[in-house]
């Protein structure tokens, strides 16, 4: 499955009443199957955007485009984030009653049979490098190890864009970069669209291409915006 292609336009957030300003006229375009990294300081509405671009929440004006949905007032937002997106979080919120192929079998309950969800994970984890943990419980694997279980998790069913907040920062340098690695092949072997957030410079210089956000304001404009139809959920 190809990447989707992601739109924001004339975005605006604001928390506690409109007193605290998240974003404000937002406007950025990825491109289908292109790694961007987001970077900005604490507080600046990183998090606040990909929240936005992943229907945790929704903007206050404007409107979000991705591949081709408008995800701005969705009707089902649970079932587009289930279908089309896939979640990384700086902590990994792993179950740990559950080994990692259970914990990679999570998005998958309800919409496959357990043969397939389990055979779907157990590639999933040779894909990110982990085929001789399945059984381990997230206790007993290194932070490296687990978040490429909460890599694998992500992916389980086949998202056309990963949102990534601060995928490396629990992580150091060395395990980071093998967590990149992980991500860059994540992109070029599928194709997915990747929006990470990272206040790490070396992790930002890995991606396509870098956006900053500060105080809620786009610095770095996108070049040649994309301008996909538009499709409504039902």
């Amino acid at each position: 499955m190809s990447g989707a292609g992601v739109e924001v336009r004339h975005v605006r957030k604001r928390f506690e009443d409109g007193r605290i300003r998240a974003l404000e006229d937002v406007t950025l375009s990825i491109a289908a199957g292109e790694l961007v990294a987001l970077t900005g300081p604490s507080g600046g509405g990183k998090s606040t955007l990909l929240n936005l671009i992943g229907a945790l929440d929704r903007p206050d004006a404007g409107e979000i485009v991705v591949g081709g949905l408008d995800v701005t007032h969705l009707r089902h937002p649970a079932r587009y984030r289930a279908e089309m997106v896939g979640f990384v979080f700086q902590f990994h919120n792993l179950i740990t009653t559950l080994n990692a192929l259970e914990n990679v079998q999570i998005p998958m309950l309800g919409t496959r049979a357990r043969a397939a969800r389990e055979q779907r994970a157990h590639d999933l984890l040779d894909e990110v490098g982990l085929g001789d943990r399945i059984r381990s419980y997230p206790p007993t694997l290194s932070g490296g190890e687990r978040q490429r279980v909460a890599i694998a998790r992500a992916l389980a069913n086949e998202p056309r864009l990963l949102l990534a907040d601060e995928p490396t920062g629990a992580l150091d340098s060395q395990t980071g970069a093998q967590i990149m690695d992980v991500v860059r092949r994540v992109r070029d072997e599928h194709g997915t669209t990747i929006l990470l957030v990272t206040n790490d410079h070396d992790v930002a210089a890995q991606a396509d291409r870098v956006l900053q956000i500060r105080d809620g304001l786009l610095i770095d404009r996108p070049e040649r915006p994309v301008r996909p139809a538009l499709q409504r959920q039902s």
